[in-house]
Order: structure tokens, then sequence, then C-alpha cells
């Protein structure tokens, strides 16, 4: 299905513009991060092969954010456009946002809030959690990149834009991947694992008790059996397990062989998989998010990638 693209503009009670970043000319993920939700996460943490994010020590916001100020995202998808209004008094983290001189976005650096330590010791793990992982979408993020599947999709480019090559960092592309939930995740000592992890050694689900599937859309057969035969999966992120790519690791590559309108317009799921969620996907306000039951788990009812910087009940449950 198309990907959404998103817009994001601070402003404050007096409408006074802070910053405009356009994800489809910078390329920046749709997942916002902390109070500017930006889709560019550029994070750099060491976990596992990839690293995600660099938890920073907690400091004061932008001195420009006041309690009334609230966050715009403009979500751009084939639907039309959804504003998403997201108030910044209710942001659950310490956000410092740098621009370059020409008002480009830098680099964003996140870290916990001091006065909500109450809140991270039953949201959080005390230290690196060892039965519960994430599986962050390496192999999603490859799809999303320049001149990769989507340039097939939008028929800019032929069939050579459904082999791309595997990233060996996280970060932002024209479209999302989760990484906004993939930091927060990470700063409350989630452990976390990749698409890769997977499918060179599926076993390594056996480890733990729960595992967290994010939008991991693009995904092996391998890695399909193996999230879908663990007794404990929480899918987090609906399009989940949508579309089948094969690996190359001596080229680093993946590539599309089944789904998403491929190799035939009447393929969705390539997986042909029973409990696809992808009606969810543009759910982002979340509103009235819930987990219901599935085959081996838990499934949310919507996008939470913005949810989850301020909504102190979605993390207590996702952890509990």
């Amino acid at each position: 299905m198309e990907k959404e693209k998103i817009d994001y503009e601070m402003q404050d009670s007096n409408n006074s513009g802070i910053s405009v970043i356009d994800l489809i000319n910078y390329k920046i993920f749709l997942v916002i991060l902390i109070i500017f939700a930006i889709p560019f996460l550029f994070y750099v943490l060491s976990i596992n092969q990839i690293p995600i994010a660099s938890a920073v020590t907690s400091g004061q916001s932008d001195t420009t954010t006041k309690l009334n100020n609230f966050l715009i995202a403009s979500v751009h998808t084939e639907k039309g456009v959804s504003k998403l209004h997201i108030p910044l008094s209710k942001l659950l983290f310490n956000v410092t946002i740098n621009f370059y001189p020409d008002g480009n976005f830098k680099s964003l650096k996140m870290g916990l809030k001091p006065n909500l330590s109450s809140f991270y010791k039953k949201a959080a793990f005390p230290t690196k959690s060892q039965n519960a992982v994430f599986v962050y979408p390496i192999f999603t993020q490859a799809a999303y990149g320049s001149n990769g599947f989507y340039s097939y999709y939008h028929k800019n480019c032929d069939v050579s834009c459904l082999t791309v090559s595997i990233p060996h960092n996280a970060k932002g592309g024209t479209y999302s991947s989760s990484i906004d939930a993939a930091f927060v995740l990470t700063l409350l000592n989630y452990s976390h694992i990749t698409d890769i992890d997977i499918d060179k050694n599926p076993d390594i689900l056996k480890k733990f008790d729960k595992v967290i599937i994010m939008h991991n859309e693009y995904v092996t057969q391998k890695e399909f059996d193996a999230i879908t035969n663990h007794p404990n999966v929480v899918y987090l992120f609906p399009n989940a397990l949508y579309a089948k790519v094969t690996t190359n690791y001596q080229q680093d590559s993946i590539t599309l062989v089944r789904g998403h309108g491929y190799p035939d317009k009447t393929i969705s799921n390539g997986f042909g998989w029973e409990n696809d969620n992808s009606k969810y996907e543009y759910n982002f306000k979340c509103h009235s998010w819930k987990f219901y039951s599935t085959t081996n788990g838990k499934m949310l009812n919507c996008y939470p990638d913005y949810r989850v910087l301020y909504d102190d009940m979605l993390l207590l449950a996702i952890k509990n």
C-alpha cells in the first residue's frame, strides 16, 4: 500500500511558526520524535548490529517551547492530508532540535525527563530487557530508500528498483518505518534485534518471552515463520508482515518477490496472511486505541508512532 509522507510545523499559541520540515524533500521518516516527531531520526546507539538511538542525557526542552505550544503534523497519503495536533505539554520526553542556518533539520536529541522518573520506573526496564525485545524493520527501511520499491510502485523506475541495499544504520527516509517508536522503546531499555538477526537465526526469538513487531512490512519467509510461530507477539504496528523479500548477504541486498501488488496487482499480502491488519495503517491519531487478540498474541488497531510520544497508558500497556 501507499506509504505516508508528512510535514511538521512547530507553533505556539500566537501561531508563530518555528520550523517546517518537508519529508519529501529531505527524506525523513513519518515517525515524529517526541516534540517534533521528525521522520529523520538519525540516532546512534550501539545495540546488536543496527544502532538505533543515542540516548542523550536529559536536559531542558528548547526555550521556545511553551506549555500551550503544539506540534502540527501534516500526514500526506493517497487518501489526502491529515492534520495531527500534538500538545507539547503532554510529551513524555525532553527533545532538543537543531537546524542548519538555512532552516533545514540538522539533528534531534531526546532524553528522559527527571520529573517523570516515577513513570519511567513503571514503563521502562531498570536495565536492558532480557525477556522482551522489539524487531527493528531494517528491511522496510531499505525498501523505503531512494530508488527503492516505491520508485517502482510509482512507475518512476523499472524492476531494477525492486532490489535494494540493506542499510547498516537506522536512519530516516522518505517514508516511515516506525523509527520514532523504536527510539522511545530504546530509551525505555527495551532490547532490540533486526530482520537480519531473525532471517539468519530464526531460533533467536525463542530467547524472549515477548516479541514486539514494529512496522516490519517487508520480511523474509524465514522471518515470517519465526514470528508467526512465536507464542507471544505484540504487533505494535498495522501493515506488518505484508510483503515477502529474499536476501543476498553477499551483495548486502533484499529483493521483493511477492506482495504489495507484485508480481500481480491482485496480490496484497505476499504471505496470504489471514491476520493482516493493514486496514488500520492510516489511523494515526489512535484516539481509541486498543489491543485485540490474534492467533499468537495481540495487535494494535492503529498506527502509534505519534501516540507513543505522549500517551503514558499506551506505553504501560506495551510493557504489561
